[in-house]
């Protein structure tokens, strides 16, 4: 699977070619915020999301029959920033399942910045 295609076409949100990459029957987790969806409700939540998006695939580990990305996602126009790692499950070349855990990016809490500890990883 091209992992980076896949991801284009997540962020243009197009159905069909999204559709291409998954066996009929798998199915999404998005943990964070406790759903389960179809490959059918997991096109429409993406292809249905509000703006238009763009991201970068920063990793991609692959161990045996799962890829596992990290994408940072966000509006064209730049309003929100977002991480996602996705943990993708193969089966002859089609995704049978994935596990996706979303993140907002801002900055460290308060009570950290004042322990005056850590370091930005980007300026």
């Amino acid at each position: 699977m091209n992992v980076n295609a896949f991801w284009k076409a997540i962020l243009a949100q197009d159905a069909d070619k999204i559709r291409a990459y998954f066996h009929p029957d798998a199915y999404v987790n998005w943990h964070c915020t406790n759903e389960h969806f179809t490959v059918e409700e997991f096109i429409r939540a993406n292809c249905e999301y509000p703006g238009n998006w763009d991201g970068v695939v920063e990793r991609i580990v692959t161990a045996c029959d799962i890829v596992i990305t990290a994408t940072h996602v966000y509006p064209k126009d730049r309003t929100a920033s977002f991480h996602v790692t996705s943990f993708i499950k193969l089966k002859d070349d089609l995704i049978v399942s994935m596990d996706e855990y979303w993140a907002d990016d801002g900055d460290a809490p308060q009570w950290r910045q004042e322990m005056k500890i850590g370091s930005k990883i980007q300026g």
